[in-house]
């Protein structure tokens, strides 16, 4: 309730207190869903599921609920290339979506990031500000973006896996090099320090997509409306 006019402050609160004012609350009513669970999954099991991922929002327990299916999650390479094999993983122990993934279903995941040497990105140049269109610094001198861009390949689909990849390219690519993440937040003016990591390509990814030139998505809307979520959003406990 109290960040019901601005949600993202509460996403913001979270990151920088390490957790949310509810949480304790959220916890509760996931404890009694679970406990519930025979009682509740008897008389709707889909409104239960419904329910439970309200409280609990994890890939691996949606896979649960739909045996053989499979789920396609959109995100950015910072977040679905696996961090174990970037510097954030390797020395500042960081977990993301990607490396949880792999650990979960190995070769049944397949992470495919996408990259680009310049052009133009949707962001914002600090928490809260508003999306304004940026034009993206070129690619750096012996970086992951620049060997890209030295092909001279104006777009591309490259398949990383071991078996897939001639032997000289594949010893080119193990090398560690910096790797650009452009994110909600797009900096131009500090992208060194702050949008540059060490990467190994091939252990982060199972395929690269390739623009050199890209283009900002463009939005349907560019701001919500002023008003708390109505009841359709919340339903069932406004989790």
């Amino acid at each position: 309730m109290p960040f019901q006019e601005d949600p993202v402050l509460c996403g913001k609160h979270a990151w920088l207190k390490r957790a949310a004012p509810c949480e304790s609350g959220v916890l509760n009513v996931l404890r009694e869903l679970l406990d519930k669970r025979l009682e509740l999954t008897q008389h709707d099991g889909d409104e239960f599921f419904d329910a439970e991922m309200n409280a609990r929002l994890t890939l691996s327990r949606l896979m649960q609920q739909r045996k053989g299916g499979k789920a396609v999650v959109w995100a950015h390479n910072s977040h679905v290339g696996d961090a174990r094999s970037t510097s954030k993983g390797e020395l500042r122990n960081e977990l993301n979506v990607g490396q949880l993934c792999k650990e979960e279903w190995g070769a049944d995941c397949s992470i495919i990031g996408c990259g680009t040497n310049t052009g133009t990105v949707a962001a914002a140049d600090e928490w809260d500000e508003p999306m304004q269109i940026m034009k993206v610094n070129p690619s750096r001198a012996d970086f992951y973006e620049r060997l890209t861009h030295d092909s001279s390949v104006a777009r591309f689909l490259l398949d990383l896996r071991e078996d897939h990849t001639g032997s000289e390219l594949r010893k080119a690519l193990l090398q560690s090099r910096q790797e650009r993440f452009i994110g909600v937040i797009y900096r131009p003016h500090t992208e060194r320090r702050s949008h540059y990591t060490d990467a190994i390509l091939p252990e982060q990814l199972d395929a690269y997509v390739w623009f050199d030139e890209s283009h900002a998505v463009q939005p349907f809307e560019t701001a919500q409306p002023h008003e708390p979520p109505c009841a359709g959003e919340t339903y069932p406990f406004g989790l």
